[in-house]
């Protein structure tokens, strides 16, 4: 195995990682953002009025992409394993 293999393996697994985890962090951001916001119009500074709203939004993003995160991993893991022999 050569080191620019090993780089690209490293690189993709890198890139499939952060797509991954995108939409969950991307909703988790989103709804963080509006929930502090009607935090400082209302002056509310409870840390569970922010938290809750987060998980529930990112456990509803995670289950709505579930299929899609699914083909990608899958898609990945084949690719992977087909590299195996030219590895060797």
């Amino acid at each position: 195995m050569t080191p620019d293999t090993v780089i690209d393996l490293g690189r993709e697994a890198i890139m499939i990682t952060l797509l991954l985890s995108a939409p969950a962090l991307l909703v988790g951001m989103l709804v963080g953002l509006i929930v502090g916001l009607l935090q400082a119009l209302t002056q509310i500074q409870e840390q569970t009025v922010a938290f809750v709203p987060k998980i529930v939004a990112m456990v509803l993003a995670i289950s709505v992409s579930l299929p899609w995160l699914i083909t990608q991993m899958s898609q990945y893991v084949v690719e992977l394993f087909s590299r195996v022999p030219d590895a060797m």
